[in-house]
């Protein structure tokens, strides 16, 4: 499979406010590449994320993701940009009002699936991908972190998007939870699709191998080998505290005015 450019930044500085979170910044993600952002709370993984999809500006360098200028694209043209994506948040962020089907409903009718059967057809699609066909008609506080979580990544994956961001996706589920996210989101790669995931999980990183940068003194830095455990990951290696946000900057919600 040929390898394309997703994301490419080039001596990019990165500022949240008037305070500079990462400088002169190289970075390039190819297709069907998965690769991890390492570092402590506040060191910059969430922000640059947040560039990606548009919602923190760049104004300096070079950057393209999805062949998009990000220098010089226009507000609205970053919902365009965004649905060539998929998001995957710890704090979830479904629709508590609806069941899950009408939560993956939402969003495709959201992205212009106009024939219900098609819709239901995909929404069966990506829900077995995950392993929760039985769930589909469930409402979110019926189900564990854990659940929700897979839910949210069908949700991400509806749209076959090119790249998925996925941010301490594992930080609010159990172990065995979080393994299986990430198990699902490494299968994605084999597709061709793109995964960055922000993560402190060393046990998650040595068992999914991936390219791993690290957010370390206003710099993106690429380790220089893989990340290997001396033996198998135990519970303890897997457990992952739940990290707070690099910033308080909230991502648009999904809502029925926007789309």
């Amino acid at each position: 499979m040929e390898e394309t450019l997703i994301i490419n930044y080039q001596r990019v500085d990165i500022q949240r406010e008037d305070q500079l979170v990462l400088r002169d910044v190289d970075w390039q993600v190819h297709s069907g590449e998965f690769v991890y952002l390492t570092g402590v709370v506040g060191s910059g993984k969430s922000s640059l994320m947040k560039t990606v999809y548009g919602e923190l500006d760049i104004h300096t360098g070079a950057a393209e993701v999805l062949g998009t200028d990000m220098l010089k694209v226009k507000r609205r043209r970053i919902p365009a940009l965004r649905r060539q994506l998929g998001i995957v948040f710890q704090d979830f962020r479904l629709l508590t009002d609806r069941t899950v089907r009408a939560n993956l409903d939402f969003v495709l009718r959201a992205t212009g699936w106009k024939r219900k059967a098609e819709r239901k057809e995909r929404i069966e699609e990506v829900m077995q991908r995950v392993g929760l066909m039985e769930k589909l008609d469930k409402m979110p506080y019926e189900l564990s972190g854990g659940e929700q979580q897979r839910v949210c990544v069908a949700r991400a994956i509806l749209n076959s998007p090119k790249l998925i961001l996925a941010d301490e996706a594992t930080g609010n589920q159990d172990v065995e939870s979080g393994r299986k996210t990430v198990q699902i989101l490494h299968e994605l790669t084999e597709t061709g699709t793109a995964v960055v995931m922000a993560t402190h999980n060393n046990a998650l990183m040595a068992e999914f191998p991936g390219t791993v940068y690290e957010c370390t003194q206003q710099r993106l830095l690429r380790a220089q080998r893989p990340i290997v455990l001396e033996s198998a990951p135990s519970e303890l290696q897997l457990k992952e505290s739940v990290e707070a946000s690099d910033d308080d900057i909230p991502f648009a919600k999904i809502s029925e005015n926007e789309q």
